[in-house]
């Protein structure tokens, strides 16, 4: 009976045929995928021709100075300020039903208009055009809501 095998010996690759091994799979790749690496050939051609590679190069050879300037300018008190006003007004905005933002929304944009009209005229607005005007009911439902919205403001503004 044979002896079992108790060493398997690996075959050891020298550093040239590893390299051609290396070749051949990546001209395998080549020739398995011409369109693809036509179109990577030619978006870095356009990259580089119209200076973004070079700075794109340039950004990750620096990137540790440019990660340092860009977490100083983080923790700035505007900038740190502004993301938590927008925090806080995206909470505000997701408690809106969105039917009253998009009719709110039209109403200013035809608002705007009417606005840019009565500008272009040059019309003079006098006491009694105030007057007629609170009889208008577009302009009396823009009031009520005016006022309602000025109340619910102030309750919001109250000390808890």
């Amino acid at each position: 009976m044979a002896s079992p095998i108790t060493r398997i010996v690996k075959p050891t690759l020298s550093d040239s045929e590893k390299q051609s091994q290396t070749v051949e799979a990546i001209l395998q790749l080549l020739a398995k995928n011409p369109e693809g690496i036509q179109e990577t050939i030619k978006l870095l051609q356009e990259l580089h021709d119209s200076g973004i590679l070079p700075a794109l190069t340039a950004a990750v050879e620096a990137k540790e100075e440019i990660a340092k300037i860009v977490v100083g300018q983080m923790v700035r008190p505007p900038v740190t300020n502004m993301i938590n006003n927008a925090m806080a007004a995206a909470g505000g905005l997701a408690e809106l039903e969105p039917e009253m933002t998009q009719k709110l929304m039209k109403g200013v944009t035809k608002g705007l208009q009417k606005a840019d009209e009565g500008l272009r005229s040059g019309q003079k607005v006098g006491i009694m055009d105030l007057m007629k005007a609170l009889s208008d009911p577009d302009i009396n439902r823009a009031i009520g809501f005016g006022i309602n919205l000025l109340k619910g403001v102030g309750e919001g503004l109250k000390d808890s």
